[in-house]
């Protein structure tokens, strides 16, 4: 076949006898080995310096950032293996580059369409910022926030002189009721007198008292009155204001949906089959999720069903900056995203031999008992050896675990037992209550940051600096758990200091002291470039994988509840 984008393979790479399936895009356990050596023909070009002709490696390198890449093993007609390539969204502001597949969308209907719409949206979207920036808008506002904070700190005084009004009265109240009773006198007539006297005299001072309070009352329907009449002078302009600006956002959204709904019709999805879907029925959603169908994997897939090419291997990896969110490092490969490819490569595949795809399982324990380095009356420490999970997973073949482990070694424990985990992937320090008040003590001490912990890690790469602090906030990748990714907006605080300890080759020993503790923080901070920028070594989702992670907890130090004392539990690293 005389196609330039695609790569004659020779007779070496045949690919083996495994049934005659393509392994599924969505394998967690990662491409097949065919589908590696493939990917290590575009990295070795990468590694070259040019992603094409006239465009540099470096490029990925930039405020741009890197890019997913992704090969497909081909069967041709007359029965050679070839290779295709193809790279997610766009590069380097262009759909078509030499070499690799190109887009799946109509090419002459986006044409038509999308110029206009867009410029539509830029238009829309330029009057929304004028009118949020105008002179008007910005000096109601901030008049407004200026009334309102006047307001409420008027209102906030009144009621504070009020307030001590109030406990004056009160005070008097009492006062004058308990010197109500007139003293005794020698006569029956001076006693009626004397009484009668105090009646009315306690009568008009209660009446004074109750006046006062009526007048607090109407003093502040006149504070509040004062407060409506000037919000009114003021009020009705800024909301007038702000309605049209919401009704212009509203309008741009509108529009912008319009668009993307006519340039999502422009993606005519085929599968193996030869039927044919619009991409937008492919989704259960309103609207398919922004770069759907613009990933390497949909690309490759629909260039080889257009062209009449079997597929056998698939793989694709990251090349470049990581993006903002983390998560990506060169070089390392990912299974095709749940969220744009869920719903579209299932289809896309129909008519094709495709294996089920592999996910994580933790490797098998060695059943036993737990590696105990104390125990009193109140509390175990346990040496937690990696891959042995902290408490059972869903499935019930996961159900080996330290926690299950400890429940059978102490049938007469009460309360959660657990304080705290470790990933499966992570060995080390961990303690356990052997009573509830044990339990919510040292779970206290954890939640207000009172435990002192220390982690050592290998991390790959060399480390600027020799000590510092990572603080970013961080949440669990919706489209991607367990993965989790930096997020300044919605993300929870997490906060690790760190002390390089040696350097040897390629690889930086450093000690990690989390004083929060998210899930995967340790992780995420050693491979996120606001981090350390060099992921721990064996991490298989923000690194690469290894033969285990090389993280460990090695040091606790904590208030023993029983006791009181200050006391420290030490683990060293297995390596």
């Amino acid at each position: 076949m005389d196609d330039a984008r695609i790569t004659l393979l020779d007779a070496g790479w045949e690919p083996p006898v495994e049934g005659g399936s393509l392994p599924s895009p969505f394998d967690e356990l990662g491409p097949s080995l065919l589908a590696r050596q493939a990917a290590e023909v575009l990295q070795r070009e990468l590694h070259q310096g040019q992603v094409a002709p006239g465009i540099p490696t470096s490029m990925l390198e930039g405020h741009e950032g890197g890019k997913m890449f992704g090969v497909l093993v081909v069967r041709l007609p007359e029965g050679h293996l070839g290779l295709l390539r193809a790279f997610s969204g766009m590069l380097a502001g262009r759909w078509d580059v030499e070499g690799y597949v190109p887009p799946l969308f109509d090419r002459e209907a986006r044409a038509n369409m999308e110029p206009e719409g867009e410029a539509t949206v830029k238009a829309l979207f330029a009057r929304a910022e004028a009118m949020r920036a105008s002179p008007e808008l910005l000096s109601l506002r901030a008049a407004h926030a200026e009334q309102s904070a006047r307001h409420a700190s008027e209102l906030a005084a009144l009621r504070e002189r009020h307030e001590v009004r109030r406990k004056q009265r009160h005070a008097r109240r009492a006062e004058l009721t308990g010197a109500a009773e007139p003293r005794a006198s020698s006569t029956p007539s001076s006693l009626d007198e004397a009484h009668v006297r105090t009646r009315v005299a306690l009568r008009d001072s209660l009446h004074a008292l109750d006046q006062e309070s009526r007048g607090d009352k109407a003093e502040r329907r006149r504070l509040e009155a004062a407060h409506e009449s000037e919000r009114s002078s003021l009020e009705p302009k800024r909301m007038r204001l702000e309605r049209r600006l919401r009704a212009l956002d509203r309008l741009r959204h509108m529009v912008s949906r319009a668009v993307m709904r006519r340039i999502h019709d422009t993606y005519v999805i085929t599968n193996m089959r030869g039927e044919r879907r619009l991409l937008r029925n492919l989704y259960e959603r309103a609207q398919p999720p922004s770069g759907a169908a613009d990933c390497a994997a949909p690309k490759l897939l629909a260039y080889a069903q257009a062209h009449g090419l079997h597929p056998v291997a698939l793989a694709e990896f990251w090349w470049g900056a990581p993006p903002p969110s983390g998560g990506r490092v060169t070089g390392a490969y990912y299974a095709a995203c749940r969220d744009k490819c869920g719903p579209l490569l299932p289809f896309m595949l129909e008519g094709l031999h495709v294996a089920p795809p592999r996910t994580f399982t933790p490797p098998p324990t060695t059943p036993g008992s737990l590696s105990i380095l104390f125990e009193d009356r109140w509390l175990v420490v346990i040496a937690k050896p990696h891959g042995l999970l902290s408490v059972p997973g869903r499935e019930a073949t996961l159900n080996d675990s330290v926690l299950t482990r400890l429940q059978a070694r102490y049938p007469d424990a009460t309360g959660p037992l657990l304080v705290h985990r470790l990933d499966l992937d992570t060995s080390g320090l961990l303690v356990a209550a052997l009573d509830a008040r044990t339990h919510s003590a040292l779970q206290h001490q954890f939640v207000h940051r009172e435990v002192h912990k220390r982690y050592i890690a290998w991390v790959d790469g060399i480390v600027s600096g020799e000590q510092g602090r990572i603080d970013f906030p961080m949440r669990v990748d919706l489209d991607d758990r367990p993965r989790q990714i930096h997020d300044p907006i919605h993300g929870k605080p997490a906060v690790t200091e760190w002390r390089v300890l040696e350097r040897l080759g390629d690889r930086t020993r450093v000690a990690f002291f989390p004083l929060t503790g998210r899930t995967h923080q340790l992780r995420v901070h050693a491979a996120h470039p606001l981090g350390l920028g060099a992921p721990i070594v064996g991490d298989r989702l923000y690194g690469r994988d290894a033969e285990r992670l090389l993280l460990h907890a090695e040091s606790l130090t904590l208030l023993h509840p029983g006791t009181g004392e200050r006391v420290t539990f030490d683990c060293p690293a297995p390596f």
